[in-house]
């Protein structure tokens, strides 16, 4: 059975992207990874093409560092069509994450969003941290959306049809 047949048996969806600066295809590291990895791409010029260098502590061609609380918003040299009834969301690469203190800022790619694919990211950590050209640096998700509205209603009862043995109660309230 050809890749195409196994992804079409499985109900598997392809996204279709287009490189728009030399980088690497997003990749799962394996079959059954969730994420789509992202790269950082190698033509980037620091300066020019990463909007907002927010307290950024040293450059080179090949790198920028983050200082603590610094962060930045890089290009991903991809855009995407992101399939119908879906979003593309950023998570956390755990190694980024652990290693680096790197965390992924703004998330979501709209279903119908069709510029390049920037990704944000910021130093929660209290060393300063390099971002290196060609870099695996973050994953995509496809989830699904719901595209309800909201309404509004004027009164509990309106909400909700019975009060949950939860109810209103906040953080740590279901371990009492």
């Amino acid at each position: 059975m050809s890749i195409k047949n196994l992804l079409v048996y499985h109900n598997i969806i392809s996204m279709k992207v287009l490189k728009v600066r030399d980088v690497k295809l997003p990749e799962r590291g394996t079959w059954r990874s969730a994420g789509l990895d992202f790269f950082i791409p190698i033509d980037l010029d620091w300066n020019k093409d990463c909007k907002g260098l927010f307290k950024i502590m040293g450059l080179t061609p090949e790198c920028v560092v983050l200082p603590p609380g610094g962060s930045i918003v890089i290009p991903s040299g991809i855009k995407a069509k992101v399939p119908e009834g879906k979003a593309l969301v950023a998570f956390n690469k755990s190694g980024i994450a652990t290693k680096k203190s790197l965390q992924v800022g703004a998330c979501v790619v709209d279903e119908d969003y069709q510029g390049e694919i920037h990704i944000h990211l910021v130093n929660v950590g209290s060393e300063p941290q390099a971002i290196t050209k060609g870099e695996k640096i973050v994953q995509f998700i496809l989830l699904n959306v719901s595209y309800q509205g909201v309404e509004e209603v004027h009164n509990f009862g309106e909400l909700f049809e019975e009060v949950t043995v939860r109810g209103e109660g906040k953080f740590g309230s279901t371990n009492k």
